[in-house]
């Protein structure tokens, strides 16, 4: 439970206040100010948005500057990306503090980034920018808590590695649920029934199905996948394998870029005719998951939707750049639905 809580504004200053620490936790929610303002909410997953008409967040920051949300899950700084998320299972990034002004410092200043997610005009919030484009500056800050968390000049390091579920580098970008299943095509799986490109710089051209989804500042590939009735009441994991390319026997891709790639569900199906113009509006997005190759990303966990087709869309962030060919042969790669 909460023991005190706090509206956070985003106020444009730099400066920090020496710290005096406690042993207990301190409780607060959000509230930005600046490009963006507003309450700070979260999804069910754990990221921390503005805007959107998200249920309202809470967080508790201790004397390492460690902040756990009201769910208790560890408020991490995703590498590479810094997105400010709470994941099940996280270790907290420490380093954070309130200054005696009440401003949300990190690395010795306030100043944080509020990114555009494409979703109900949602804003995800990070430490540095990942798109100078759907980026715009913020400060947080509270009424509460003032001179809580880390002591002054601590908050240097990455962002927080793997979280459960994830392997290697960069795992757990993406929301995480307490249960996921296997992220490997050792049981039950589905592949794609309709993989289709679509480019933001062509949005009329018809691309049509292809086993070679693109991602990159111009494509964004859109993935269909038929849940059979008889997977009612399993559970399904959307996961993305992305072998070494030593590994593949019949399948390859090229890769370059941080790996940053936002992951969303859409409100409707693709068509082998879909384009960028008709493409469906998103329905959920699910956050940045950021890849590297030999590694397994379970992204979302959720009860099968069975008798149903369900569509996903991998784009860019940044400056990542991703094609290669979709392949369940030794090693799968590529976007796949596990069962369990």
């Amino acid at each position: 439970m909460l023991k005190s809580s706090v509206a956070v504004a985003l106020v444009l200053s730099l400066g920090t206040e020496a710290l005096v620490p406690r042993a207990e936790s301190c409780c607060f929610h959000l509230t930005a100010s600046g490009g963006e303002s507003g309450e700070v909410g979260q999804l069910f997953d754990g990221q921390n948005r503005i805007h959107g008409n998200y249920p309202e967040g809470e967080y508790c920051i201790d004397a390492e500057g460690a902040i756990t949300d009201g769910e208790g899950r560890g408020c991490i700084l995703t590498p590479p990306t810094t997105q400010f998320q709470c994941d099940t299972g996280a270790t907290p990034t420490p380093g954070f503090s309130v200054n005696q002004e009440g401003n949300l410092v990190y690395s010795d200043t306030t100043e944080m980034w509020a990114c555009a997610t494409g979703d109900q005009g949602s804003y995800n919030i990070y430490t540095e920018p990942v798109d100078e484009e759907a980026c715009v500056e913020i400060t947080l800050a509270a009424d509460e808590c003032k001179g809580e968390g880390a002591p002054e000049g601590e908050g240097e390091g990455e962002g927080a590695g793997p979280t459960e579920g994830g392997e290697g580098e960069g795992a757990g970008e993406g929301p995480t649920t307490t249960e996921h299943c296997p992220a490997e095509l050792s049981g039950p799986f589905e592949f794609p029934h309709l993989i289709v490109p679509v480019s933001s710089m062509h949005p009329d051209q018809i691309y049509g199905n292809t086993f070679s989804p693109k991602i990159s500042d111009e494509f964004s590939t859109l993935f269909n996948f038929d849940i059979p009735p008889s997977d009612e009441g399993k559970t399904c994991t959307l996961v993305f394998l992305f072998p070494e390319e030593t590994q593949l026997e019949t399948s390859s891709f090229t890769f370059s870029g941080s790996g940053a790639i936002d992951v969303k569900e859409l409100s409707g199906n693709a068509l082998d005719t879909t384009t960028f113009d008709n493409m469906p509006e998103v329905e959920t997005d699910f956050g940045v998951t950021t890849v590297a190759p030999g590694n397994e990303y379970p992204i979302h966990s959720f009860d099968c939707p069975a008798g149903e087709r369900i569509t996903f869309e991998l784009s860019t962030v940044g400056d990542t750049e991703l094609d290669f060919f979709q392949d369940s042969n030794p090693e799968p790669i590529g976007l796949y639905i596990t069962k369990c």
